[in-house]
């Protein structure tokens, strides 16, 4: 679960944190309001491109944190120790890109690459857009869902 973000010098933000620990968390506004500005810093610490672009007018670069605090059974601590990384408790994800485009990852203050950032965000995050739900009118996905929904899905794929 999603705990904490933290967003400096990324866009229009000069400096936000959110503590999301607390209840349901709902992120609404007008056009304009900076909803996608949000989703972008989360999607930068989860490993999504970044170039000089993100990096706010002024700043010499931007950081977004995002804190995690997924059960001891999550995939992603297995990944973790797949790449030989000892993190417990809060898994911290930080980005840093610089106003010449590069930037630095970090798996609670370790470094980390680009491309193990990129899974892990990929294990713990999934965003769904306003219009996805559209796939549920597709009857070729019916029987995938049903299948998975019946614990078939092996099965099937064994035929």
């Amino acid at each position: 679960m999603l705990s904490a973000l933290s967003i400096s010098d990324i866009v229009l933000i000069d400096h936000l944190d959110f503590d999301l620990r607390n209840g349901l968390c709902i992120l609404t506004g007008e056009t304009g309001a900076g909803k996608s500005i949000l989703l972008d810093a989360l999607g930068i610490a989860l490993g999504n491109r970044a170039g000089a672009a993100m990096v706010r007018k002024g700043a010499e670069n931007g950081v977004v944190i995002a804190v995690f605090d997924p059960p001891a059974n999550h995939p992603v601590w297995q990944l973790i120790k797949d790449q030989d990384l000892e993190l417990q408790g809060e898994l911290i994800l930080r980005r840093q890109v610089s106003v010449d485009g590069r930037s630095r990852a970090f798996a609670n203050d370790r470094a980390i690459s680009m491309g193990l950032l990129k899974q892990l965000g990929e294990c713990l995050v999934e965003v769904h857009g306003q219009r996805d739900d559209r796939g549920l009118l597709n009857p070729v996905s019916h029987c995938i869902i049903l299948d998975n929904f019946g614990g078939l899905r092996e099965i099937y794929k064994k035929c």
